[in-house]
């Protein structure tokens, strides 16, 4: 789960995270207020989860509380990239004598975790990666033994930090170290991370990314979730259980048992579809191991609940969970659906009681379900009959 900035903020200042005073607010009236509040020069910037606030006009620096409101004015209601502004951060302005990068992440490719820091900061760190890479240190960390002050020490010095920051930097790594494992987090990044001119270091703009598969040890993270900006079949399937992600300009609906198979069926529908007038796949869902008639009544409802969806494709290979089973629950959740169930369904069995399956299917005669022996077929099928309908 990514969090907007300012909860990021508030994480980094519950781990001690030196941080500039602000408030978040979704009203003028009420940036006005926090600007008085706050006393000095602020920065509005718009809550979104996408980057290029700034360019996109959704940062605007206000002298006064009456000039905080107009540029909060300015500012809520902007898309900004297909993201609307609800609300925005009304922050102490600071005085930046230098700007740096920091982050933790975790390294999929070498199983580890990683800090990546930079003396120069405030910049697109994917293109100074790509244009300067010796200018940003990337050091391992080892999980067991974490970030201590001798650690910390070290990436300063990997990271060309000035001398005169180097002690205070070292606290602040340390300290995001905390906020990265006691928040299961699987990024903590902070850009820029600044220099005052009293020499102090500051998180001035944090990104963090959490684990949802932590949650079980965080009921708080909870609260963070934002539900305007949620997509709704998403909340729904994520109420229900479900391994869902909605895709952009997907016609067909994808139902597989492991994430290996669901992706490999987008691969396949995609190609599929280009020969179909270019219709792609809606979404992922992997109903896991589980195929039960409740499951699968489930992940067709939020299927089905996708104005997008012209055909479903449920692609199966049983192994734990039998053919036999996944057919029975197919039958069972379009009995459950009833008249929900309106659109066109392509099943593909394979694997473990397949004749089985099939003949559940075969016997059930449903008029929604195609059944089509070979994955190449079904997806061609699938887009087809899409197509038809779109």
């Amino acid at each position: 789960m990514d969090l907007y900035e300012y909860q990021a903020r508030d994480l980094f200042a519950a781990h001690d995270v030196p941080v500039l005073p602000g408030k978040t607010v979704e009203t003028a009236e009420e940036a006005k207020a926090a600007a008085a509040e706050i006393g000095t020069a602020v920065v509005v910037k718009a809550q979104v989860k996408v980057g290029g606030r700034g360019k996109a006009g959704g940062v605007k620096l206000a002298s006064t509380p009456d000039e905080a409101a107009e540029k909060a004015t300015d500012i809520l209601g902007l898309d900004i990239k297909g993201h609307i502004v609800h609300r925005v951060l009304v922050a102490q302005a600071s005085d930046i004598a230098e700007e740096y990068y920091f982050s933790f992440l975790l390294d999929r490719s070498n199983r580890t975790f990683l800090a990546m820091a930079s003396a120069e900061g405030g910049v697109e760190i994917e293109q100074l990666a790509v244009e300067r890479p010796d200018a940003l240190a990337r050091i391992p960390i080892d999980a067991i033994a974490g970030v201590d002050r001798a650690k910390a020490a070290e990436i300063v010095a990997a990271a060309k930090y000035p001398a005169v920051v180097a002690e205070e930097a070292a606290d602040v790594i340390v300290k995001l170290w905390e906020t990265f494992v006691s928040e299961d987090a699987t990024l903590v990044e902070v850009n820029p991370l600044v220099r005052d001119p009293q020499d102090r270091v500051i998180a001035l703009d944090g990104k963090v990314t959490l684990d949802e598969n932590a949650g079980f040890r965080h009921p708080e993270h909870a609260a963070l979730v934002d539900e305007r900006a949620e997509n709704p079949l998403e909340a729904k399937a994520k109420a229900k259980g479900l391994n869902y992600v909605k895709l952009d300009d997907g016609q067909v609906g994808i139902i597989g048992n492991g994430a290996g198979l669901v992706m490999s069926t987008l691969d396949v529908v995609a190609y599929a579809g280009e020969k179909h007038g270019g219709v792609k796949p809606a979404n992922f869902l992997d109903i896991g191991g589980g195929a039960s008639a409740q499951v699968m009544a489930d992940g067709l409802d939020v299927i089905l609940g996708d104005p997008d969806v012209k055909s479903v494709f449920v692609n199966v290979f049983g192994g734990i969970t039998a053919c036999d089973a996944v057919a029975n629950g197919i039958v069972e959740a379009l009995g459950i659906l009833g008249d929900a169930a309106t659109k066109p369904l392509v099943v593909r069995l394979d694997g473990n009681n397949v004749v089985e399956g099939r003949k559940i299917l075969d016997d059930a005669n449903h008029p929604l379900v195609t059944q089509v022996d070979t994955m190449d077929n079904a997806a061609d099928k699938a887009a087809e009959l899409a197509a038809a309908g779109a």
